[in-house]
């Protein structure tokens, strides 16, 4: 009688406990997360370990599926995605949004970024002092920026004459800066970049270091150029859904902002590590040169490439946005 009653007991305890099990093991709360990059590159990693995180620190409560390379959104229709709710968050660059981004496009710009790391940085400082109104309709994580843009070449450069006539490949901001050095920008996706290279019909391209390891466009180039002031970036976005936030009671809302301070470390130490790995696999290739604009051919591009800058701080001005304090704001991050 005792061994039965026993073993009722243990039978109930079981059930009680899976029940608890099955309780606790169910989200309050699941969201979509939208990552234009592709499964394997490390920005897409750290998006889900970003999820994972969120999981075990919130002790379960929040889920977040994340979906890696533009399954859930497009790069181009990710930030729509998540105002819309087609997406809770979403990742991709902010120039992939032409227009929307007045104030936070300027930060693509030449301003001689040095690092991922202080792209990553600089950017998440601009947005936390402007606050900019084009930001309203979503809920901003946090942003990271590869890092500074270089030079790739078939042939070597070192002065800022020898642009004239070269055919460099560039989109957008890249773009604008090859015309205004005096060549003639090509644009072109970086999976069409290679074959470019290779048959000559492009001399050289405007890109991060990590793109000649990622898009392997270090085997078809032979110099790489580091230019100091033509070293731009592309900020990209963390984004979540406002109805998304708002459903989140406060406790919940302060452990993502938490978790997204770390984050942006993360990801700027991403970019710098990417950029070291991008540098060792073009030596390990061989027969490839490294170098750099001395100073006064790099006052000269400085030179060519600074209307630019004033440029978008005075279409800002025009639109009654705070053009000067912006480009004043840039230029006070390069002088400290």
């Amino acid at each position: 009688m005792i061994k039965q009653l026993a073993l009722a007991l243990l039978s109930l305890a079981s059930v009680l406990l899976c029940s608890c099990g099955s309780k606790e093991g169910r989200p309050e709360f699941v969201f979509t997360y939208s990552v234009f990059f592709p499964s394997t590159h490390i920005h897409a990693v750290l998006a889900q370990e970003w999820a994972d995180e969120l999981n075990s620190r919130s002790q379960g409560r929040i889920r977040v599926d994340v979906f890696p390379g533009g399954v859930l959104s497009s790069a181009a229709e990710n930030y729509k995605s998540v105002t819309k709710g087609v997406s809770d968050f979403g990742m991709s660059c902010f120039s992939y949004s032409r227009g929307l981004f007045p104030m936070i496009e300027g930060l693509d710009l030449p301003w001689g970024y040095e690092s991922g790391q202080q792209a990553s940085l600089i950017a998440n400082r601009f947005i936390e002092h402007f606050k900019p109104a084009e930001l309203d309709k979503i809920v901003f994580m946090y942003a990271h920026a590869h890092g500074p843009g270089i030079l790739a070449s078939r042939k070597k450069i070192s002065s800022a004459k020898e642009f004239a006539g070269m055919t460099i490949r560039g989109t957008g901001v890249s773009a604008q800066m090859i015309r205004a050095l005096g060549a003639n920008p090509v644009g072109m996706s970086q999976g069409d970049a290679y074959e470019a290279l290779r048959k000559g019909v492009v001399d050289a391209t405007l890109c991060p270091v990590e793109t000649l390891k990622g898009w392997k466009q270090g085997e078809v180039i032979e110099h790489v150029i580091h230019v100091p002031a033509a070293a731009y970036t592309t900020a990209m976005f963390v984004v979540m859904n406002q109805k998304s936030w708002q459903r989140l009671p406060a406790d919940l809302q302060e452990l993502i902002k938490e978790l997204n301070l770390e984050w942006q470390l993360k990801h700027g130490l991403a970019w710098n590590q990417a950029d070291s790995d991008g540098e060792e696999f073009v030596k390990q290739l061989g027969g490839k040169s490294f170098s750099a604009f001395p100073e006064q051919e790099n006052a000269q591009v400085r030179e060519a490439l600074y209307p630019l800058l004033q440029a978008w701080a005075d279409r800002l001005d025009a639109q009654g946005l705070p053009g000067k304090e912006a480009l004043e704001f840039m230029n006070a991050q390069f002088t400290k």
